[in-house]
């Protein structure tokens, strides 16, 4: 027994130490972001090394300026726009796609059902050449409509594949109720299924909304105009002004960082529960 109580004691205290690591390593960048972003010009030069933060001497001057003086109150829209356009196009087309896969007999179902992730044995960046290329014959580069349809193909598939083995786990009972008093598909994919699924939703909609906050590549390759450009893309651009200080650098990136991050705080468990929704039967 005395032997049980040390290996149980040894093997919290690693436990501890290990989650204790973790958070510091994970939560390291954002405190030095944080932290450079609120020191004056002349400390951060003169001594960069220094982790420590003077709240007598702090300032929020470099966000003003990011916000008001670099133009990423327009960057914040933009990424918003593109964004919240994504998560409601991508909501939509799974619902309707994953519900069409699980109920409906049609041909190629089962190809379908198997091959909706096979967009993703190809990495992004062998797709974007031929994207760029394709969408600048067609005119269309320089835009965040464009920007919308490339994460929406993005997003899409894994989207279809989380409803998809939700939806398995319905009870067909209930639409057949449905049908039975005069609702249309459509009727009970909006009275039935949508509410039952509101925690698969609810993870779809805060996995795509990630995706299209923090992605930079096709970002960074379609658009050219600044007044175009999401957050992602505006950090890159600031960063490249030699004249600028890391100061801003740091500010800007932190107003990148927080959203996504209060958001993924505040629906962490939806994430969790759409993402093992349908686990034993998906």
């Amino acid at each position: 027994m005395r032997r049980e109580r040390v290996e149980a004691t040894i093997i919290r205290l690693l436990r501890i130490g290990g989650l204790v690591f973790f958070i510091a390593v994970a939560a390291f960048p954002f405190y030095w972001m944080l932290v450079s972003s609120l020191k004056p010009l002349e400390e951060i030069l003169l001594n960069p090394a220094n982790l420590w933060l003077d709240i007598g001497r702090s300032s929020l001057r470099a966000y003003y300026e990011v916000l008001f003086e670099h133009g990423f109150a327009r960057y914040i829209f933009n990424s918003a726009y593109v964004s919240v356009a994504t998560v409601v196009l991508s909501v939509i087309l799974a619902t309707v796609g994953g519900y069409a896969v699980t109920r409906l007999r049609f041909r190629g179902q089962a190809f379908m059902s198997s091959s909706i992730l096979l967009i993703y044995m190809f990495p992004a960046i062998v797709l974007v050449i031929p994207l760029y290329v394709v969408f600048s014959k067609m005119g269309l580069h320089d835009s965040t409509h464009v920007l919308i349809l490339v994460y929406l193909a993005q997003t899409l598939p894994v989207a279809l594949y989380m409803l998809r083995s939700y939806f398995l786990t319905l009870p067909l009972e209930m639409e057949y109720a449905g049908l039975i008093d005069g609702c249309t598909r459509f009727g009970v994919i909006w009275r039935i299924v949508i509410p039952l699924s509101a925690p698969a939703l609810a993870s779809v909609a805060l996995y795509t909304f990630m995706i299209a906050w923090n992605e930079f590549l096709f970002a960074f390759m379609f658009l050219d105009t600044p007044e175009k450009f999401t957050l992602s893309r505006g950090v890159v651009q600031l960063a490249e002004s030699v004249h600028l200080s890391k100061q801003l650098v740091m500010a800007a990136s932190v107003m990148t960082t927080i959203p996504i991050l209060v958001i993924f705080l505040l629906f962490e468990r939806y994430l969790v529960r759409g993402l093992t929704a349908g686990a034993m039967k998906g």
